[in-house]
Order: C-alpha cells, then structure tokens, then sequence
C-alpha cells in the first residue's frame, strides 16, 4: 500500500497574512500592488503565495470578500438597524467618516481606492459591479421608503441614492487627500440636509432609539456587496 506524501507544513498564519495583503492593496490599489510588494508585506515568498492564496487576481478577490465582511460591513449594520431610509443611509455616511479616517489602517475605501487606474479588465469590472450593487440598495431602501410614507411619492430614488452614493466615493478620495473626521462628518452632515423632507410618520420613526455606530459595529450582519457605493 501506497504511503501518502504529507506536504510541507505551512510556517505563517494565513489570516494575518491576508490581513497584510488587504494593507497593501488598500493602500496602494490593484494595480500598482506588485506580487513582491505583497510577499514584502505578508511576510512570505512568492511560491508560499501562490500555494496558498493562487495568484494576485485570486488574492485580491480574498481580499475584498474579507474586506466586505469586517471593515467594509457598517453599510449592513445600517441598514438592518435604522427604521428608516434617511437613517440607513445617514448612518452610512456618519460611518463611513469614522472608518475612512481612522488610524491602523490606509484612508478612504479599498472597493474605491483599489479601482484607481485598474486597467485589468476582470478586476475593474468585479469592483464596479459591487459599487454599483450598493447603489441598487440605496435605491431599493429609499423606494422602501417612499412606499412606506416616509418620504414623499414624488421623491427621485434613483437620483436620491445616486447623489448619496457620490458623496460616499466623494469622501473616501478626500479622505486619501488628508480629510479629519470632522471634515468627512460634516459633509455627511450637509449631504443629509440636502435630502428631501421627512413625513410625519418618518419622523415619528426616526425617533425611535438607535445602537451607537461603535456598538454595532462588532455585532451587525455584513451587506452582500461591502461599501463604499
């Protein structure tokens, strides 16, 4: 009987080493990332790579689904946890403010900043589809909305959730460009004024009490297409 070869052991974890490889594309986008700048970064060489994670497409995709999951998932929290458009989509925005600028890791949104000159067809084209499936969940909460009497029947959805997915992408590149917290929350701040008018029965539902964004975000279910729009 055939005795069964046992591979060689693995000698790194390979979530840290994922975690290492979302630093860098996040802070440096797809393209630009090359397959030396991720061993340099994870630590490990470039046969242990392929090995385990396949090849820098296949890597990325990792990424941005673990990206998706963790820091990436406000966007789902929101919207399981606010009883209306204008609070889904307000808390993503006051979120997203917190997370594009916060220490520990690069600034702005990897789904956005990882786009930057892509010139990979496949890659480009997977990151736009998830954009574009945040911007088809604006719209379908702010539609919930308006069918709910929240906001009024003649609100544009479409436009609505296209101007709140601009000031999303808007505040992820200010981010890169040295943006505070504060600066990003105020624009979130403005962009929500800009809204149309609550209804009453909007309003009465806006009161109701709401988890804090640091509370929420160690418990809430992850949105199918991680943000930003």
């Amino acid at each position: 009987m055939a005795t069964r070869q046992r591979g060689r052991p693995r000698s790194f974890d390979r979530l840290t080493a994922l975690e290492q490889a979302t630093m860098a594309f996040w802070e440096h986008g797809y393209e630009t990332t090359s397959v030396s700048d991720l061993t340099r970064a994870m630590g490990i060489s470039a046969p242990s790579l392929y090995a385990a994670f396949g090849d820098k497409k296949t890597l990325f995709e990792e990424v941005v689904e673990a990206y998706a999951g963790s820091y990436g998932a406000y966007g789902g929290r929101a919207f399981a946890e606010e009883p209306t458009a204008r609070g889904a989509i307000g808390r993503v925005l006051r979120e997203a403010a917190e997370l594009f600028t916060e220490s520990g890791h690069p600034r702005g949104c990897l789904m956005i900043s990882a786009a930057t000159n892509c010139s990979t067809p496949e890659v480009e084209e997977a990151l736009r589809a998830r954009r574009e499936a945040n911007l088809t969940s604006f719209e379908a909460r702010i539609r919930r909305g308006i069918e709910a009497g929240e906001l009024s029947p003649g609100t544009d959805a479409r436009a609505l959730a296209r101007f709140s997915g601009a000031v999303l992408q808007g505040m992820s590149q200010q981010a890169r460009d040295g943006a505070t917290r504060e600066d990003l929350a105020a624009i979130a701040e403005w962009a929500m004024r800009s809204w149309p008018a609550e209804t009453t029965k909007g309003t009465a539902q806006e009161a109701a009490p709401a988890i804090t964004a640091g509370a929420a975000r160690e418990t809430a279910p992850e949105t199918p297409a991680g943000y930003g729009a």
